[in-house]
């Protein structure tokens, strides 16, 4: 089982910090309700939550480090469930937003967890539609 130095959690927050502020961004230069500042406080919270986790099971002998994980994806889908409307016209505004919100907390629990391809990955694959294919659609 590794440690959580302080240079693996600095370079833990620091790739957080990075790929959430990317995605936020996009969403912020589109006048959507969570931005730059919202993607990065989201993954850094669930980038702790996760080495928190971590730290309980190396340090402490817990057995289920996932439990504050599980606990991240559930206070995540209740926030993103706040920024969805449904206007007068019945069209739903806000669901990329939440989409983006759970994607960027998801970010963050693979960075605490060092899971660094995985969030790499998955960063790129995000990043790139945010960044160029969904200029294309009003969402």
């Amino acid at each position: 089982m590794e440690n959580l130095t302080i240079t693996e959690i600095l370079i833990r927050m620091i790739l957080g910090m990075l790929f959430s502020g990317i995605l936020g961004y996009e969403r912020e230069q589109k006048g959507r309700p969570a931005g730059f500042r919202t993607y990065i406080v989201v993954c850094m919270g669930a980038e702790i939550a996760m080495m928190t986790g971590i730290y309980l099971k190396i340090y402490m002998g817990d057995p289920d480090s996932s439990r504050i994980a599980a606990q991240v994806i559930s206070g995540i889908s209740f926030l993103g469930a706040g920024t969805i409307l449904v206007t007068k016209q019945n069209q739903v505004k806000g669901l990329t937003t939440a989409a983006g919100l759970w994607a960027g907390a998801c970010l963050g629990l693979a960075l605490g967890a060092g899971f660094y391809s995985g969030a790499i990955v998955g960063f790129s694959h995000s990043g790139v539609q945010c960044a160029f294919c969904i200029q294309w659609i009003n969402c």
